[in-house]
């Protein structure tokens, strides 16, 4: 069956906001279902069918196991659409524009909707192994005696919760240790990386100023715009800062050049040709694309430099050079995996020798490159930062009324997402 092409029509999302502030007290599932109304209201989708929603959560809870399909089912949309919950780490609510844009190109179904959402607000907090094993012990003893004797065996050191934490489980480093190792191997200074964080706060400051986001963002709890973006920081107020990950006095990224503990959810809506037309839904942009790489990190490799590989792969695959494009949106974890990528990028003896090319795909154009501000400035609730991106790029698309697009996002688990729009 030949295949058809995909579109993104737009996004919504929540503006973002630092954890255990705005919405505190909001569930995952909230913020989740509200951005889907919010998306059905956009695209007048009340009491429609649509072929399929997949979303994700990284920091999910195990009651939340059917999260899409509930979102779903608590908003205006038909209740016979169905819903699919996934999770790939940061990079979740892209892969899950990859798999819409699948159906709908094989002609499975005429549109989607795909999106995620991260609170670290509402953490699900978990008991530890032996209190729960204790406890189904318990549960499973028949007679009084049995049961005492397993209700003995509890003790309280046993009931000390276990908070998630972004830890890789091989390595038991966090992503921030392991960017560290990764801004020292490639000699990524601390001047660049502030200087890189400083051009992502003025260029969010300046995109929402010009109303780039009026209708990408809804007002939620109050909140109108991302709670991290700040208006007035400087050079000098970001080199204060101490490190948040290496304290032994070699350490380079701080609380000002990573990406904050953040709050929010995000979705897009995507459609064949024939289902646009049929329901004015004018499209903004074509998604080309998408490649899932990995990498070796506990062998050696940089923990975040997969998407490296996978916009290799990408570009290799569609007979592209790295310049392309007309715009780039790379993820901002930390500002220095973000400078990591790029002289990789640019490095003969790592092209040649990680992504098998014969010479280095070069230097893209930095004025190109997360226009409206990055995750550093507005924020990184995990499982949402990719549909975030997918609806601005395909904005920014739209308004270029030409051009391509090149996302890339790198994840815990050694994993990198990257992905082709194109403008129609």
């Amino acid at each position: 069956m030949a295949t058809r092409p995909v579109y993104i029509a737009g996004g919504i999302r929540t503006p973002f906001v630092k954890s255990m502030t705005n919405y505190r007290h909001v569930t995952t599932q909230e913020l989740m279902t509200a951005t889907l109304e919010e998306l059905v209201k956009k695209f007048d989708l009340q009491n429609k069918i649509i072929g399929d929603v997949a979303l994700g959560a990284v920091m999910n809870s195990s009651s939340n196991w059917n999260l899409a399909r509930e979102c779903v089912l608590g908003t205006s949309l038909n209740p016979k659409t169905p819903g699919l919950t996934l999770q790939r780490a940061c990079g979740t609510s892209l892969e899950a524009t990859l798999l819409m844009a699948l159906k709908i190109a094989n002609h499975q179904i005429d549109c989607a909707i795909a999106g995620g959402v991260d609170s670290n607000s509402d953490l699900p907090l978990m008991t530890s192994r032996n209190l729960s094993q204790k406890l189904l012990d318990l549960y499973t003893a028949k007679g009084f005696l049995p049961k005492l004797k397993a209700l003995w065996k509890i003790k309280l050191a046993d009931f000390k919760p276990v908070v998630p934490a972004v830890v890789e489980p091989r390595t038991h480093l966090s992503m921030g240790e392991h960017c560290e190792q990764m801004v020292q191997d490639w000699e990524i200074s601390r001047a660049l990386q502030d200087e890189l964080a400083l051009l992502s706060h003025q260029r969010g400051i300046a995109a929402y100023q010009e109303g780039f986001y009026n209708d990408l963002v809804f007002e939620f709890k109050e909140v109108k715009m991302d709670g991290t973006l700040r208006k007035d920081t400087t050079l000098e107020k970001l080199a204060a800062l101490k490190p948040a990950f290496d304290l032994s006095g070699q350490g380079s990224l701080t609380a000002g050049n990573s990406s904050p503990l953040t709050d929010g959810a995000a979705a897009v809506f995507l459609t064949c040709d024939p289902y646009a037309r049929e329901n004015s839904h004018p499209p903004l942009a074509r998604f080309v694309d998408a490649k899932v790489a990995a990498v070796d990190f506990v062998g050696g490799d940089g923990l975040l430099m997969a998407p490296t590989i996978a916009v290799s792969e990408l570009l290799k695959k569609h007979h592209l050079t790295l310049q392309d494009f007309d715009f780039y949106e790379i993820h901002e974890a930390f500002a220095g995996q973000v400078l990591c990528t790029l002289k990789a990028w640019e490095s003969d003896e790592y092209c040649k020798k990680e992504l098998q090319l014969e010479k280095a795909l070069g230097p893209i154009d930095r004025a190109k490159m997360n226009i409206n501000g990055g995750s550093v400035a507005l924020g990184h609730p995990f499982a949402a930062t990719g549909a975030r991106i997918v609806a601005s790029l395909a904005k920014t698309l739209h308004q270029n009324r030409k051009g391509r697009g090149l996302i890339s996002i790198c994840t815990a688990g050694g994993m990198g997402v990257a992905a082709i729009l194109e403008a129609i």
